[in-house]
């Protein structure tokens, strides 16, 4: 039994390390999935930008006009005062040209804002284009990169992978079944060492026969709690000082 429960340390240990080369692989990934999150963050705003541009422009257009309206009823009301015969309507006629007046300077004022506010978000625009361009030249250099780390971390993948289909082999089915189950549901640690009669999967203390039993070595034993599959490691001799 002894030689089973090493062998299933073994199987634990190669599983250990193909999740790490697993999140290694996650990890180089993810720096791609960033970059790309990046600019595709940059293209968004270029996006509302022109948008922004789109909106700006018909105010502007608007603005404009407003201006020739306002510009079109002061000379008709010009014309108008050449031939009323009333001191009213001549009293009339040039309040609404004063009107007109102060709507022509502001139309005039809100044209040129409209056209100011364009010309900064098209300079926003060339801004974000060009860190959007640099970015996307990281990312390629980025890609490159991480295609070659993760080839050469796959390749030290499968061969560790080889060596747990070897290994497996040598478990009796319900040893490797009971073990592949707890792999998958404790989150990749189905094997486990019991130091001071402490599970180190879950942490709970063991009732003392049963860790004296797990010491002896004769038969599989399991945490009461988490159900991992425990083993006892003799702790190394403190090197004695000559």
């Amino acid at each position: 039994m002894k030689n089973e429960i090493a062998k299933l340390i073994d199987l634990q240990t190669i599983d250990s390390e193909i999740a790490g080369f697993d999140a290694d692989i996650a990890l180089k990934e993810k720096i791609i999935t960033n970059k790309e999150a990046l600019i595709s963050e940059k293209e968004n705003e270029i996006a509302v930008c022109q948008e922004k541009i789109t909106a700006l422009q018909a105010n502007e257009r608007q603005a404009k006009m407003d201006h020739e309206d306002a510009n079109a009823r002061i000379k008709d009301r010009q014309n108008k005062m050449m031939q009323v015969q009333t001191s009213r309507e001549h009293q009339a006629l040039l309040k609404e040209i004063e009107e007109n007046k102060k709507q022509l300077k502001e139309t005039e004022e809100q044209a040129k804002a409209f056209a100011e506010q364009v010309k900064e978000t098209e300079q926003e625009i060339k801004e974000l284009e060009n860190l959007c361009a640099g970015e996307k030249e990281l990312l390629a250099e980025a890609v490159q990169e991480v295609e070659r780390e993760v080839k050469k971390i796959d390749a030290d993948r499968k061969k560790i992978v080889s060596k747990r289909e070897e290994l497996s082999g040598e478990l009796k089915a319900n040893q490797l079944k009971r073990y592949n189950m707890l792999l998958k549901k404790r989150d990749g640690l189905a094997v486990v060492q019991i130091i001071n009669a402490v599970c180190q999967g879950c942490f709970m203390t063991l009732p003392p026969q049963q860790f004296n039993d797990i010491r002896k070595g004769e038969k599989l034993h399991l945490c009461p709690n988490c159900q991992r599959i425990l083993y006892y490691m003799e702790p190394e001799e403190e090197a004695v000082d000559n």
